[in-house]
């Protein structure tokens, strides 16, 4: 068993079953009512990571990749760009036209633990996990593509998406709760999330090179999802639930700094 394959298979299994456990927050309801406190900072401490992350380890490292590969200028960098503007558009579509009712940090609220009244319809949330899924699976393949580039900046991708996965599952969840089904619906729905995001980091490994989906294009294509996630969803969710409050901004801030931190103790650990 090769090293890559163990740090991916210990990656996917964290984030996977970051999904669930997202989700199992909302049983029972004490624990439901304190983690939702705690679920506007958890968002901007992932924002504020996932971006950083973005800018200064997938960009970069996409554009070493096509250097390498061809000596090129900066001026002919338009396939890479267009696969990350490509990813962006792809992960719009999917959150907006497939699954127009999911917003990454919604809360639905419900009257029990079991079983809500139905307060959207079970489409609707199910339209929701299924575009989700698509997501999922390109956090999956974001975590593959990073690694085979480098350990240090797997981790960095990795650390990312686990931390906005608990929040994931609990938006999930409560939709799923919000249509009125109950622990075993949003088990099976926050699961689904999980193995998709499993897949897709083993899919990416074990066939993508063979069918010529190298990491020079997965990467940048992987980094306009990532960019969406963090600028498109959850910069948005933490202005909307933390209001005028200066602690939810500095959070965002924080995750920054939990990036540049994490960046620089693995700069020590793996020596360069």
């Amino acid at each position: 068993m090769s090293p890559l394959f163990l740090q991916l298979f210990v990656f996917g299994l964290l984030a996977a079953l970051a999904n669930v456990l997202g989700g199992l927050i909302l049983f029972p309801a004490q624990f439901h009512r304190s983690y939702r406190q705690f679920l506007k900072y958890l968002l901007a401490l992932g924002a504020g990571f996932m971006l950083a992350v973005t800018i200064f380890e997938i960009l970069p490292e996409t554009i070493v990749l096509w250097q390498r590969s061809n000596p090129i200028s900066a001026g002919d960098l338009y396939i890479p760009m267009m696969l990350l503007l490509g990813g962006y558009l792809l992960t719009q579509f999917v959150e907006h036209t497939i699954a127009p009712h999911f917003h990454l940090g919604e809360e639905m609220h419900c009257e029990d633990d079991d079983h809500g009244h139905e307060i959207i319809s079970t489409r609707s949330a199910y339209t929701a996990v299924g575009g989700l899924l698509i997501h999922t699976f390109f956090d999956g393949v974001s975590i593959a593509a990073a690694s085979q580039v480098d350990a240090k900046v797997g981790f960095l991708v990795f650390l990312a998406i686990f931390l906005h996965k608990f929040p994931e599952g609990f938006t999930i969840g409560s939709m799923v709760m919000a249509a009125g089904k109950g622990r075993r619906q949003v088990m099976i729905a926050t699961s689904l999330m999980g193995l998709t995001t499993f897949l897709g980091v083993f899919v990416f490994y074990l066939i993508g090179n063979s069918i010529g989906f190298t990491v020079a294009y997965a990467l940048p294509l992987a980094g306009g999802v990532t960019l969406y996630v963090a600028a498109s969803d959850l910069i948005p969710e933490v202005n909307h639930h933390g209001g005028n409050s200066p602690w939810v901004t500095l959070a965002v801030f924080a995750g920054v700094a939990l990036f540049f931190g994490t960046n620089f103790l693995l700069h020590q650990v793996v020596g360069h």
